[in-house]
């Protein structure tokens, strides 16, 4: 087993703020124009797919037990990232919207590049604050969210994903052999759609009416228009549209990656309207380094369905014993999404590998398809 990673100080906690270099970089494209506009996306899949490749696979793990106050350093950064993002999206909105420097195509390929930022690292910063129990963080998860037009993402991940991952009853479990360009517009509708009727539950339960003050999508809707409406002070019209094209790219973004993470797996059907407990093997890994450092561990996701409530810095390494590896890194894993024929050829077989190693009883597959709920057939 490899040797533990050291956890103390903030040395070993700076590699995690890779992420902030894109600030610089959105900043050349401001200041430059041209072919520099699209230097955030070239950096996010070119140069980490790169060094990923050189710098190769992260093998060993914090102790899971560290406890919290050794690891503020590495929390800080998901706590600036919300005021570093607001400044960054907005300053690209006032920019491009005053004079004629920036041609249309250059001002969508700026903006393309925030909308990367904003859904590769501020979605996935969201995503560890939501996980926490602290307000701050929650407030700023929520923040995040909203600059991205996916408030409801919060309820729908704690309360829907989480509960049904890699079974037919989550939306964001992408089904065998279904291509991302089927996948993204089915979760955009049932995501919101089940994240709303999982408030309306907890609210019911509560002897509460859905628009009750305490339903989260008061507050989702508030902030979205907030943001909304500066971007329309900033830049009018034009200000609102490029605002609402970032937050689909990051969108885009986020569902991207929801698709690689849980391809094709399925927790195993009990009966009774019962799945199996979710396990490491429900959800793909990667040890690739670089990826994982700008992405905070999100790689290592087979651990984060096993274990929720653990932190980044603590997410252990899941070998191919106990869970299913993916070829490559996030960053060249989205792109072969894009493409239905590369990604089938290169997932599917190990798909098909994943079933027969860990359910050799399930001979068809088909009753795990969406809102298809009869007893799989097992081996006699």
């Amino acid at each position: 087993m490899p040797p533990l990673k050291d956890v103390s100080g903030i040395t070993n906690a700076l590699p995690f703020w890779l992420s902030l270099l894109t600030v610089p970089l959105v900043a050349v494209g401001l200041v430059n124009g041209g072919w520099t506009v699209w230097i955030v996306p070239l950096y996010a899949w070119g140069m980490i797919s790169i060094l990923d490749n050189i710098a190769g696979l992260e093998l060993r793990n914090i102790d899971p037990q560290t406890p919290e106050d050794k690891l503020f350093w590495y929390h800080l950064v998901t706590i600036i990232w919300f005021p570093i993002q607001f400044i960054m999206v907005f300053s690209a909105i006032y920019v491009l919207t005053r004079g004629d420097q920036f041609s249309g195509a250059a001002r969508i390929g700026m903006m393309f590049g925030v909308g990367v930022a904003s859904g590769s690292i501020g979605i996935n910063y969201a995503h560890e604050l939501m996980h926490r129990k602290g307000r701050l963080e929650r407030w700023l998860a929520d923040l995040l969210m909203a600059m991205a037009l996916y408030g409801h993402f919060r309820s729908e991940h704690l309360l829907v994903h989480h509960v049904h991952v890699a079974t037919p009853h989550d939306a964001v479990t992408a089904r065998y052999n279904e291509g991302f360009h089927r996948f993204f517009p089915r979760v955009l509708y049932q995501c919101f759609i089940s994240a709303w009727r999982a408030e309306k539950t907890l609210l019911a339960r509560r002897q509460l009416p859905v628009l009750a003050p305490g339903n989260p999508f008061w507050r989702y809707g508030a902030l979205q228009f907030a943001f909304l409406f500066l971007a329309y002070l900033l830049g009018g019209w034009a200000g609102i549209g490029l605002f609402a094209f970032q937050a689909f790219v990051a969108i885009w973004q986020l569902e991207l990656v929801n698709y690689v993470e849980h391809y094709g797996l399925t927790r195993k059907y009990l009966g009774g309207g019962k799945f199996e407990h979710c396990k490491p093997q429900h959800s793909w890994n990667s040890a690739k380094k670089v990826s994982n450092l700008l992405l905070i561990n999100l790689q290592r996701h087979s651990d984060h369905h096993f274990k929720p409530d653990r932190s980044f810095p603590l997410l252990q390494n899941h070998a191919k014993e106990s869970a299913p590896q993916l070829p490559f890194g996030y960053s060249v894993m989205t792109v072969m999404a894009m493409i239905p024929v590369l990604w089938r050829r290169r997932m599917n077989p190990r798909v098909r590998k994943w079933r027969a190693m860990y359910y050799p009883e399930v001979v068809d597959w088909s009753p795990y398809k969406i809102g298809h709920h009869s007893e799989p057939e097992t081996a006699k």
